[in-house]
């Protein structure tokens, strides 16, 4: 079968909600992506065959093919198409897959997997509360309804469930917490995120500005501080503190063929080894990240301790955490520059932004497979492995 390389990978730094990115329209954040993946490969713009966009509040400014729209606010020119997914939080992970299957079956040779969220002119869950609004209905089928009766859908209250399930109490939580924080403003002292982020400029009123500072970090950030922060239900354990922060960004991959590799002289960062999705429980919604890995090294005949580093999506902190019990996995290898908690979790865009992250951190250890993977909203999870090349 044909391989899938990744040859460029990049990302905007975090922006908080109503923070340094709140200006920029999501278009025009994912189109500087794109623009910056097209400009580290050298390629023609005009040989990119397709680009795959995750997103996942596309009503608003992120409506109307967001995808497509990313694409017309760059510099490529018109001849490339766009098509814009939702795998809910798995979107642009998702996107990656989409785009090394079209490579590894021979049908495209340069396709870009990308992913953008505005969480700040997007609010979380709009396109479910609009529709309401205008008597538009509820996502919540009657057939549905009848195999789930009573059961609403929740993040939130999956999150819940995992930390009582696996024994997991806040002080652990916001442990873990800390952690992330402590991580990401390590990493960023260090130069660790400088090769991956796209910088962006933003008006203040000062003047202008460069953003290329993820804006979540909390340098300061203590267990006291972190541990002083409201649970999200009386009684719980999930508080805002040890959870993904809102966070607006945009990122992306490019993903070409060996043949695209010859023919305009790309340098492959990684090659993608194994692609895996699985479904399992909605209601508890976040655990299945834990079989779909297991599936994943089964397929590519691999063991966890054959990976050198992880990412696993902080949505909260139960769900890497409950992922290294299931696993087996080392927490020395997890997240090794801080996850969603501190850097934030744009939706759509955390997919490839994670991938960025991966790549950028193997090269830098000198180490060899990555695995990626995200719990996503209906009991999903994406597994992506890659084996760096360098």
């Amino acid at each position: 079968m044909p391989e899938a390389y990744i040859v460029a990978a990049a990302r905007t730094a975090g922006g908080r909600r109503g923070g340094k990115l709140a200006s920029w329209h999501p278009a025009d954040m994912g189109g500087a992506v794109l623009d910056s993946l097209v400009a580290r490969t050298g390629i023609d713009p005009a040989a990119i065959e397709d680009v795959i966009m995750g997103c996942v509040g596309q009503v608003g400014e992120q409506a109307f093919h967001i995808g497509r729209n990313c694409v017309l606010a760059s510099a490529l020119p018109e001849s490339v198409p766009a098509v814009s997914i939702d795998r809910q939080c798995g979107s642009s992970q998702q996107a990656i897959q989409f785009a090394a299957q079209a490579v590894m079956s021979g049908t495209q040779d340069v396709v870009i997997a990308a992913g953008v969220e505005s969480m700040t002119r997007v609010p979380m869950g709009t396109s479910v509360a609009l529709p309401m609004k205008e008597g538009l209905g509820h996502p919540k089928s009657p057939k549905v309804e009848a195999r789930y009766p009573g059961i609403r859908f929740s993040q939130f209250m999956g999150a819940e469930m995992m930390a009582e399930k696996y024994g997991f109490d806040r002080e652990t939580l916001d442990r873990f917490a800390l952690e992330s924080h402590r991580k990401a403003a390590r990493a960023t002292e260090e130069g660790a995120f400088t090769n991956e982020i796209v910088p962006l400029t933003i008006e203040t009123p000062e003047g202008q500005e460069i953003h290329d500072r993820d804006e979540g970090i909390r340098y300061d950030a203590t267990l006291e501080s972190i541990g002083s922060v409201k649970l999200l239900q009386e009684g719980g354990r999930i508080s805002a503190a040890n959870a993904s922060q809102i966070c607006d960004g945009a990122s992306g991959v490019m993903i070409v063929s060996e043949r695209a590799l010859r023919e305009h002289g790309l340098t492959p960062m990684a090659r993608i080894h194994n692609l895996t999705v699985t479904g399992g429980d909605p209601v508890i919604m976040l655990e299945e990240p834990i079989p779909a890995t297991r599936r994943a090294l089964d397929r590519a005949g691999m063991r966890i301790e054959d990976i050198d580093l992880y990412e696993v999506n902080e949505a909260f902190a139960p769900v890497p955490l409950a992922w290294l019990r299931g696993s087996g996995g080392d927490s020395d290898r997890l997240n090794v520059n801080g996850g969603a908690i501190a850097l934030g979790h744009p939706l759509g865009a955390s997919g490839t932004k994670l991938m960025a992250t991966l790549l950028n951190a193997l090269r830098a250890r000198d180490k060899r497979w990555g695995l990626q993977t995200m719990c996503e909203g209906g009991g999903i999870a994406n597994v992506t492995i890659v084996e760096s090349l360098h």
